[in-house]
């Protein structure tokens, strides 16, 4: 046999086992994934969980529920969480667009069930309330504005309460905000997390900042990224830059967490762990904040508008909790909009150790406020007091 056969046999026989060992690896990749899935599907039961007595029993009078509500036309999820059903409302509307709270708030302590019956409602589009039905179209401010105020009339016909209180965070204090200007009326406090104000501007004083540190530890390969959007120059922020931010933004403790360091790690890992959704809620979770993210009618109008001149009064008490390190939602600019802001009562309070979530990240401190401040429709904790 000549050398040219011998070299073609031998060709022929290394990719033949190439082929083999390619098909061996990605089989038992395979089976790794459906192992997976099986387990994530095994502990994803989508059960609300109870709260317990010292016995082991549902805690009497509490109540933990997970429904679908029609609102505004469009069957919208929500998990109801309170040690007592007949403690005050309060309705939370959280970030995004398009990240419900509920799916992280078990990683995390929350206090807000000891003082409230709590509404963990995911927003039109998003988690529980994702459907392919929706239209894109569907999707704007005050269409969200509208079903904010929707699900507070179901809340207070339901708990047979004349108001109830409003919190918002992030994306959520940009809908809540204007909600409770709308409709003072139906609520008896305004709490803002993370506040919004001038978005625009906040992220053009993240991006310097993230320019400045990332100069003075010397890292050029995250420069680079931040340097191929000069989002300083710019009125209108291109869908590729908010995917990037995140990263940056938690590997210098401004952004969702003083903390958190890895998206992944502090958001996306305790969704899958949480088990009061189902496997297929929390793929939804996920599928509604791409919809939502991409929906240019939401973080555009979000971006084009100053808070400071369209909301300049409320008619309720008004609590803003910051952050001090916080960047995704300025703490300095928050500040600024909250001297500005005309209400019968206000009370600022900073956080030393929080980023964009006081309430997952210094939960004690947010207790004694919501207890001894807004329950009370006082302002003795705030700041300067």
């Amino acid at each position: 046999m000549t050398n040219k056969k011998i070299k073609g046999l031998s060709t022929k026989s290394f990719v033949r086992r190439m082929v083999r060992v390619m098909l061996s690896i990605l089989s038992v990749l395979l089976v790794c994934v459906f192992i997976s899935v099986g387990v994530l599907m095994a502990w994803s039961p989508g059960k609300p969980k109870h709260f317990l007595d010292e016995n082991g029993s549902p805690l009497a009078g509490s109540i933990s529920e997970k429904i679908h509500v029609n609102i505004n036309g469009v069957e919208q999820g929500m998990f109801i969480k309170s040690k007592d059903k007949t403690k005050p409302v309060l309705l939370f509307v959280h970030g995004g667009p398009g990240m419900p709270e509920y799916g992280i708030s078990q990683r995390y302590q929350t206090v807000l069930e000891n003082y409230f019956t709590v509404c963990w409602w995911d927003q039109r589009g998003s988690g529980l309330s994702y459907n392919t039905d929706i239209s894109p179209d569907a999707m704007t401010v005050e269409q969200l504005i509208s079903d904010t105020l929707e699900v507070t009339n179901y809340l207070r016909k339901r708990f047979g309460q004349e108001k109830i209180y409003l919190m918002g965070h992030s994306w959520g204090s940009f809908l809540g905000i204007q909600a409770a200007a709308r409709a003072p009326e139906l609520y008896y406090a305004y709490i803002g997390m993370g506040q919004e104000s001038r978005q625009l501007q906040s992220e053009k004083l993240a991006y310097e900042y993230m320019l400045e540190q990332f100069t003075l530890e010397g890292d050029k390969r995250m420069l680079r990224k931040l340097e191929k959007y000069p989002i300083n120059k710019m009125d209108i922020l291109p869908p590729s830059y908010w995917s990037l931010r995140d990263e940056p933004m938690h590997s210098l403790g401004i952004g969702t967490t003083h903390n958190m360091k890895s998206v992944v790690r502090g958001i996306f890992l305790p969704v899958m762990e949480n088990r009061e959704y189902t496997f297929s809620e929390k793929i939804d979770i996920w599928r509604g904040k791409s919809f939502c993210n991409n929906s240019t009618n939401l973080r555009d109008k979000m971006i084009a508008t100053d808070l400071t001149k369209k909301v300049q009064k409320l008619d309720i008490p008004v609590y803003f909790c910051e952050g001090i390190y916080d960047y995704t939602a300025s703490y300095r600019l928050a500040k600024a909009y909250f001297d500005k802001l005309q209400a019968p009562m206000k009370g600022f309070y900073t956080f030393r150790q929080s980023a964009h979530s006081p309430l997952f990240e210094e939960p004690e401190k947010f207790a004694r406020i919501l207890q001894e401040d807004v329950l009370a429709g006082t302002n003795n904790l705030a700041d300067g007091k």
